[in-house]
């Protein structure tokens, strides 16, 4: 029982981190976005001014976290489809903070029931499983970082149709969905390199905090 929980806190570690990877740049999305409003020329290329592009996309950000029940993108307007792809996307911002909280109270969960039965989580290859979950999680992101960074256009497309398969609503035309104007292509991949930094960082910060603590461990025996 010890040692299935032990595998168990793998998968667990390894969806919190990556949720959580995901989690805090959309929380930090708005401050991020206002970053590219100059160099990007979104004023000139939109027609609007920097309020007014900041005020659509707070608006945009908002309905996508939950934070208001119906879709708006301030003074831009916007099409059936356009709407529905925002619903899609709100829906998968809220699953990721869902897989946060579930995965962080199932690792919560085992580590209160073994404390219950004095029970110590074995370390698997002298490591523990949130080491594990993060080399895994630097294992399969290394592998898409190289595919996206050959062809970025082709993995945006990729991304698109497994996240939102059977849809073409995510196809945007300034004509009837303006809002494309305020975000072009190269924002959408310095968000991708935004997620794939918070993910590198938190996981070299697991890593290296369970390598220091097995070697601390190996001198008190």
């Amino acid at each position: 029982m010890r040692k299935l929980l032990s595998v168990l806190t793998i998968p667990f570690s390894a969806l919190a981190i990556l949720s959580g990877a995901i989690g805090i740049p959309l929380l930090l999305m708005k401050p991020f976005f206002s970053l590219h409003i100059r160099p990007l020329q979104l004023c000139s290329q939109s027609g609007l001014t920097g309020s007014e592009i900041k005020a659509a996309f707070s608006d945009v950000m908002d309905y996508c976290l939950g934070l208001q029940s119906e879709f708006s993108a301030g003074i831009l307007p916007f099409s059936p489809d356009g709407a529905s792809h925002f619903a899609d996307v709100r829906r998968l911002f809220l699953l990721d903070f869902q897989v946060f909280f579930l995965s962080l109270a199932a690792l919560v969960l085992i580590a209160v029931f073994c404390r219950s039965r004095k029970w110590r989580l074995c370390r698997i290859g002298g490591h523990s499983g949130a080491f594990w979950g993060c080399v895994g999680l630097l294992s399969l992101f290394l592998v898409i970082g190289v595919l996206v960074a050959l062809d970025f256009n082709r993995a945006f497309v990729i991304f698109h149709s497994i996240f939102f398969p059977g849809k073409s609503n995510w196809l945007f035309y300034p004509d009837t969905d303006p809002v494309i104007l305020i975000m072009p292509a190269v924002f959408f991949r310095n968000c991708a390199v935004f997620i794939a930094l918070t993910l590198l960082v938190i996981c070299a910060a697991v890593i290296l905090w369970d390598r220091r603590r097995h070697r601390l461990q190996k001198k008190e025996r």
